[in-house]
């Protein structure tokens, strides 16, 4: 339970990424995060892990789309 413990902290520290690299480092460890919580979620079926699963993706697509942005020009 180390790594949804990982995935809560990295929730509550959103506001924290403000530089771009920031944030493409952010949006690294957010995939990451979703990868192994969906190994257990396989196992386990616990909705809770789900949520948080879907809250990080959230999180990675509002990183994503912002970066996305700034690249046009």
């Amino acid at each position: 339970m180390e790594l949804l413990d990982r995935a809560l902290e990295f929730e509550e520290n959103v506001s924290t990424f403000k530089s771009r690299d920031e944030r493409i480092k952010a949006s690294h460890t957010a995939k990451e995060l979703v990868l192994s919580l969906n190994e257990i979620y396989k196992e386990t079926k616990d909705p809770n892990i789900m949520d948080v699963m879907k809250r990080i993706t959230a999180i990675k697509q509002k990183f994503e789309k912002r970066l996305k942005g700034r690249l046009t020009p």
